[in-house]
Formats: structure tokens, sequence, C-alpha cells
């Protein structure tokens, strides 16, 4: 707009004030008044929660809960409780709130109304009176029938049990000052993996079998969810007389848990390479939950004393080819040090329903994800060369991707409450949790870097003794913030750890941090050999990968699931969710794209003629690429020290 207009356009406004004032404009609506404060002092009384799930064609979790009602909220005439809306590990507010139906509230034989905050949706008011003790309440929890209603969580033959999802709590208190006894009723014959420990021995019924757990915190219950199983095992992976760490495995069939020595001996492995690495161990037993299964929604999620593991249903029976998957419990395990008893201080709330922040994320997954790798060869879950594998993979994918020119790391450390972990357009350009991989690849740097500053004397060994080592045999939460994390590098060899760690998180980096790959004495290329590690990891993924030549993910069927910003098919127009139909006049196939990616390469070729569907659209699309197929590779520098097979040794 010229500014002869604008003056215009501000002079008409001003003379038409006095009529514009003739009628007033609204004012704001105030506010409800506030939800309960948090306050650190214990609850009054014990939670008693009851949750049936044996509806398992309906996929439905039936939930009694008895809860004390204490005297502030008898004197106001309104009890708040609460829905888990920041959930652990999750990084965000993510709490499964539209799954939650059926509530019925009573005091006695009294039905009462309830009314949902119209603030914060998570909170709900219970009208109570003087001589009320507590409240029972009735809800369901609608798990998913299929994934495309979220993660499914109850199959045939297996149930995973989140606290958080079939709980509220009183609003008011700490989380971890509320007392409460739970019990699961599950069908009769099925076996439990959990933390948490039976009192008693179960109860049969016409619905199943009911087991009542001991008194925990609400934290300590959250934080213990249940695999249980028609099929299950259990496998203790500790030395004899050592801390009781178990290895529990539910299955959608009992074939599934068919395992060697070899095997099973990689996973006892895993157990004393990480007590090795981290000195000390924050728990009086460790489980972890393992499910092989296509059918229950995969996972990956940390506790303090057991993981949430989800793996393909061949994990044992494809032992030769199922080792992308085998860094998954190396990283669960790891979060017991980092994340569930070291943990960002930002990350530390009093309640499920406070707000978290996760600026540090970039420690707590991303040396967690550096640690599960290496873990994970050290114990033998993969090979030296298959963890190499997977390396040159994610410095090839950091190296080439596009949104590092606008975003750095740190911004990333948002995403999980930005996106909530929902599907991108552009991924690679609009960056996404990056904070994982290219976190595992600064601390790959500074792991190099210690061993060369220090003449291979020490390494990030030394670091997380010193930084996760503290305090052997505590369960309680020790908070940390950057300066300590600074403070524990120096500590270990003196260096401006600090601009170390800024430059590489905090500011935008054109390039990927790969200085670990060459003090590591390696240096990434790319050839037309395959990739096993990546070409069997998009095949988990029922997808095949053509990243770093056309610059996309594909479908068999055809279906574009990722587009390289930059990339040769971005170049030609194409676009997430397109559909190859044709390859140089012939019907799709991987096998004849593939081909016609190799004969492009020969000299004199034509480009790449691609017969593509959008929506409802078809159009044909050229592609001038003559780089044929591309893999990732780490290549050995001669003549410099091999710090990266010393990282993957087993200690």
């Amino acid at each position: 707009m010229s500014s002869l207009r604008l003056h215009a356009l501000f002079a008409f406004v001003l003379a038409s004030a006095p009529a514009l004032a003739a009628q007033p404009h609204p004012e704001a609506s105030p506010l409800p008044v506030p939800l309960p404060k948090p306050l650190d002092k214990p609850f009054p009384g014990v939670v008693r929660l009851d949750v049936d799930a044996t509806d398992l064609h309906r996929h439905v979790m039936t939930v009694h809960e008895t809860i004390p009602i204490p005297p502030e909220a008898r004197k106001a005439g309104d009890f708040v409780v609460l829905y888990p809306k920041w959930l652990p590990g999750n990084h965000s507010p993510s709490g499964p709130l539209p799954q939650l139906a059926g509530i019925m509230i009573k005091s006695g034989d009294r039905t009462l109304d309830w009314l949902r905050d119209p603030v914060d949706v998570y909170a709900f008011h219970i009208p109570v009176g003087k001589d009320d003790k507590s409240v029972d309440l009735t809800f369901q929890f609608l798990s998913a029938v299929t994934d495309t209603e979220g993660r499914v969580v109850m199959t045939p033959h297996i149930v995973n049990v989140q606290w958080n999802a079939v709980s509220l709590y009183p609003a008011g208190y700490y989380s971890r000052d509320i007392a409460v006894n739970a019990s699961v009723t599950l069908p009769t014959g099925w076996q439990i993996g959990t933390a948490l420990r039976p009192v008693g021995p179960p109860s049969n019924s016409a619905t199943g079998t009911t087991t009542r757990f001991g008194l925990v915190t609400y934290n300590t219950l959250v934080d213990s969810p249940l695999f249980a199983g028609a099929y299950f095992k259990r496998v203790t992976l500790s030395k004899p007389g050592a801390t009781p760490v178990s290895l529990n495995m539910v299955a959608d069939k009992p074939s599934d848990l068919v395992y060697t020595d070899e095997e099973m001996q990689a996973h006892r492995n895993l157990v004393a390479q990480a007590i090795k690495t981290f000195g000390s161990q924050h728990y009086d037993h460790y489980d972890f939950l393992l499910a092989l299964s296509d059918e229950l929604g995969g996972i990956g999620l940390e506790h303090h004393r057991s993981s949430e593991d989800g793996v393909s249903q061949d994990y044992f029976t494809d032992w030769a080819h199922s080792y992308p998957q085998r860094d998954l419990l190396a990283h669960e395990y790891t979060h017991s040090w980092n994340g569930k008893y070291r943990r960002p201080a930002d990350l530390y709330g009093p309640t499920f329903n406070d707000v978290q922040r996760g600026s540090l994320l970039w420690v707590y997954e991303g040396q967690t994800q550096y640690w599960g790798n290496v873990l994970a060869a050290r114990s033998g879950l993969v090979t030296k060369a298959q963890g190499f594998e997977a390396l040159a993979l994610q410095a090839a994918s950091y190296a080439q991707q596009a949104g590092r020119v606008w975003r750095p790391v740190e911004d990333t450390t948002n995403d999980p409450t930005i996106a909530q972990r929902r599907p991108k357009s552009w991924r690679d350009y609009q960056r996404s949790e990056d904070y994982y991989v290219e976190g595992q690849l600064v601390w790959l740097d500074a792991d190099t870097l210690i061993r060369k500053l220090t003449g291979e004397k020490k390494s990030l060994d030394d670091f997380a003794r010193a930084f996760f080592g503290t305090n052997d045999g505590s369960f309680v939460t020790s908070t940390y913030e950057f300066d300590d994390v600074v403070k524990t590098l120096n500590s270990v060899v003196p260096y401006d750890w600090a601009r170390f760690l800024r430059d590489r998180i905090y500011t935008v980096r054109p390039q990927a941090p790969l200085d670990g790959l060459a003090t590591g004495g390696y240096r990434l290329v790319f050839n037309d050999k395959p990739n096993e590690f990546m070409v069997l990891g998009a095949k988990h993924r029922h997808y095949v990968n053509f990243l770093f030549s056309l610059g996309f993910d594909i479908s068999e069927k055809g279906e574009l699931k990722l587009v390289h910003w930059g990339g040769p098919a971005w170049n030609a127009g194409l676009a997430i969710h397109d559909e190859i139909v044709a390859v140089n006049g012939d019907a799709f196939s991987i096998e004849g794209l593939t081909e016609a990616i190799k004969a492009a390469a020969m000299p004199g070729a034509e480009p790449i003629v691609l017969i593509v569907k959008s929506g409802g659209h078809l159009r044909t699309v050229t592609v001038p690429y003559g780089g044929g197929m591309r893999f990732p590779h780490l290549e050995r520098v001669d003549g410099t020290p091999d710090r990266l097979s010393a990282i993957y040794a087993p200690r």
C-alpha cells in the first residue's frame, strides 16, 4: 500500500471515530479461578485403582477408582481431579484424553455431576460436600482398535497397560506425594511383566484373574507400565547375586519366543556392558518389557526400573536380519541412568499436568542415542560392522539434511510440543526431533576429541561414570543444567566445552557435525554397494530407501513416503504421497526403478521418465539424474588412530 493511500485510510478512521465510539467495544471475559497449585506435602489417604483389561475384542479397559477427598476440597466444595497430560518420555502434552469416556462419579449412593474445566480440559471439577469422604469413579479407556485411531495396546494375545491412560489423580499435590494401590484384571492364564511387584496371590473370577500390586506413589505407578500376554517368557539377564535384571517377553504366538543361547547371551552382555559404562545402578530390580508383535503398536519408552519395547514378531526367528531393531533395548536401558535418574531440570515437574520444557533433550535423548548404538555393539546385539553401517546412514542423512540451513538443533527440542510427532510434508526441511541423531553425532565428536586430547587415556565413558554414576543405588532423580554438563566434561579434560556445545547445538550449522568420524579415523563415502542396515531398516518399515540417489523413500506400491528437499525428485517437482505408476514406459516396480537408476548412469543415457499420480491427476515427470545407486559407508583413513573401533569394543 502506498504512503498516500495509508494516510488517507488513517484519516478516514479518525473521522469515523465519533460514530464508532457510540457502540461500546466488548470486554474480554475473565478466566475462571485457577486450578489448585501443587504443594509438596503428603496426600491424605490412598487412591485405589482397579483396571479390567479383559475386553480384548472391543479394545476397552474399564476402570474403577476411589479417591479420598482432602479437607481443603471439602471446605471449598470443589474437588479437582486431573488426567495426565505431560507424559514422561513423550516430552509433550500428549495424554490420550479423547480416549477417556463414560465418566460416572459417586459419593456413597449419591451421583455427583462433574464439570470439565473450560481452560484446562484435562481437569475435572467435582462438587462435594463437607461430609463427603471420598469419590468413586467409573470410566472406560477406549484404546485404539486400529492404528488409524492411535497406538494399538490390546490384541487377542497381548495387553499393554499404561497407568497414566487409565487413572485420574487429585490436583493440589505433587504427584510423588500421592499413594496408590492398583490392580489389574486380565484373562485367566496370562502372565505379567512389570516393575511393580504383586502383593498376595491372584484372585480368580468369571471375567479373569486379578493381580494387586503393592502401595506405590503415583509417580512410580505411572513409571511402571505392564505387558501381559497369553504367550510369555521371563529370562534373568543379571549375574547370580547381582541386582536382578530380567527380560519379560510377550508374543503373538509361542513360536516367536524361541531363541538360541547365543542370542540371549547378547542381551545378558548388554546389562553387563551398561553397568561397566555407567558404574552404578539406580534400581533395586529392572524389567525389560519386550513385545514381539506385528499387531501391538510399536513402542520404545523409558522408565526408571523398566522399559516398554516393541519389535517385530520375527525378532528372534529371523535373527540374521533383525539387527536394525536391536539398539532399542540398549537405548531404553540407558535411559534408566540418562533421563530417569539424571534429568534436565526443566523436564522435572511437580505433576503430570505441569508444563515440561526440553531444552537439554540433546543430552537426555542425544547421548542416550549415542550409548544405545555403542552398547548394542559392545554387547554383541549388533556386530561392529553393523554398528558402523548404522552410523554411516545416520551421518549421511544429516549431512544432506536441508533444514539445517535455517533451524538449529536446539530449536528441534520444541518439536514434541510443536508437532506432537504427527507426520510432516517436508520433514528434512522442516526438521523434526533432530536432537536424537544429531545429538548422537555431537557426542561422538566429543568422545573422539576427549580420546585425542588425553592420548587415548580418557573417553566419554569417563564422563558417563562421573555424570550418571553418582549415588549408586539411589532412585531419587538428580536434575542438571547446561553448566553441570560443561563442568563434568571439563573434569574429564579441560577444554572450551561450553563453546563446543553451543557451536554445534545452539547455532545454525549448514554442515553436519561429522568431525567425530574424521577424529575417529574414518570418512563417509558413497558407492553402489548396499548398506544392509539401511536396506533392512527400511524394509521393516515397509518402504525402500532411494534417499541418496533420486532423493526419496518409496513404498513397494510406489507411494513417496519422504522427499528430500533440494534432491533430484524435489527439483523435478515431486512431493510426498505422489505415486509413481510407471518408469520409462513400464509399470512401476522397485526392481524396475532400480534398473532405471543404474541405466541412467551409463554414458549417453536419457533422463528417467516417470508417470506420476498426484491425487486424481496424472502427469509425466522427467528426472535428470545420472549418479547411479548410492549407499553410505564408513571408510578407514590410513595412518590415523582407529578410535571408532575402540569405542565399539566391549569393556
